[in-house]
């Protein structure tokens, strides 16, 4: 049951990177110093008050960053990255009492993976309103991106189980809609 729920944890915390990288690393790091969660051997220091004062600083800059015009589509860019090593890294904390190699492999398919899917489906939604609305509305989308990375990763760290079913929806419904995104090979035309 332990694996499940640290499955869950990395499964949920990964989706909430997908929208903001950091969020989920400041509120693992409280939930962490608070005794919510237990972070597995050798991530101890993601519990730690200077943990705390990185995350929480790169969180707030992080967030500020996506009300700047502009700003918002280049930090997109880099995030994709960043999340995926972000998603990774939570997952491997949580998912305890396998072989180093199970954990990793698990970390990076389902906590990188987890993630870079998400950020790459909020990311398009940016770069469509940014197209349609000149950038105007990305203010709206950053805030529901924040608000979601903030819930998600509360009620990951409360409810592991729940959230991780609610975190595999989410990443099936990113999925659909970067793969209907794309041709299919057969449909382009040669000009």
């Amino acid at each position: 049951m332990d694996i499940a729920i640290g499955i869950c944890l990395g499964l949920g915390l990964a989706a909430s990177c997908g929208f903001r990288v950091f969020v989920p690393l400041l509120i693992s790091n409280i939930a962490s110093m608070t005794g919510i969660v237990n972070i597995g051997g050798g991530f101890e220091w993601m519990g730690s008050w200077p943990a705390f004062a990185i995350f929480l600083t790169a969180t707030i800059a992080e967030i500020g960053a996506y009300y700047i015009p502009v700003l918002d589509n280049a930090l997109d860019t880099i995030s994709i990255p960043l999340a995926t090593i972000a998603g990774t890294l939570l997952s491997v904390t949580f998912i305890t009492d396998v072989p180093p190699m199970v954990q990793w492999t698990l970390g990076i398919i389902v906590g990188g993976g987890s993630a870079a899917v998400i950020k790459s489906g909020a990311s398009m939604a940016r770069l469509k309103s940014t197209a349609f609305t000149a950038g105007w509305a990305n203010w709206l989308i950053a805030t529901f991106e924040h608000v979601t990375s903030f819930v998600m990763s509360i009620l990951t760290v409360l409810l592991p189980i729940i959230m991780g079913v609610i975190a595999l929806c989410i990443l099936g419904f990113f999925g659909w809609r970067l793969a209907v995104r794309r041709p299919h090979p057969n449909h382009i035309r040669k000009g």
